[in-house]
């Protein structure tokens, strides 16, 4: 008797969507609170946005295919709105592909784990005071229910 195992594997968007709820949950556990889907001063789209016990301000970029991160490498340019910055993937992602420089999560729809760190490079006073206060209204119109992705 032949048995035959097949693999499923999501689609990209369904990827990008577990990706995305693992790691706002592990930062969760960590102590942030997370937002999806902002939008940064600079126009930027922040997959998610976190915020700390102690004000800091965390940014993770989910890569949901290796020709998504290909595609896209403009992740340095969310460096100057946080205080860390890292990669969340899948954990089929071929993570020899990353750049070493950000922190890594690997996440799946249920949780997450951190593989490396993110380095902390700190915000002036002033950027993260403005970062805080838009990110606080952004959280604070989407509870009210207000569709809202931008920091103002």
């Amino acid at each position: 008797m032949e048995i035959s195992v097949s693999v499923v594997t999501a689609s990209r968007p369904e990827t990008t969507v577990q990706v995305t709820r693992g790691a706002a949950r592990l930062l969760a556990a960590l102590g942030y609170a997370p937002l999806t889907e902002v939008t940064l001063p600079n126009g930027r789209r922040a997959d998610l946005m976190a915020l700390g016990p102690k004000g800091q301000i965390f940014i993770v970029e989910v890569k949901s295919s290796v020709e998504d991160f290909r595609t896209d490498q403009k992740w340095w340019e969310y460096r100057p709105y946080c205080d860390a910055f890292a990669f969340a993937v899948a954990p089929e992602f071929p993570r020899e592909i990353l750049p070493d420089e950000p922190g890594l999560i690997v996440a799946d729809g249920f949780g997450g784990a951190v593989l490396r760190e993110a380095p902390v490079e700190s915000l002036a006073g002033a950027r993260r005071k403005a970062l805080t206060l838009a990110f606080a209204r952004l959280a604070a119109m989407r509870a009210a229910g207000v569709p809202a992705t931008t920091l103002e």
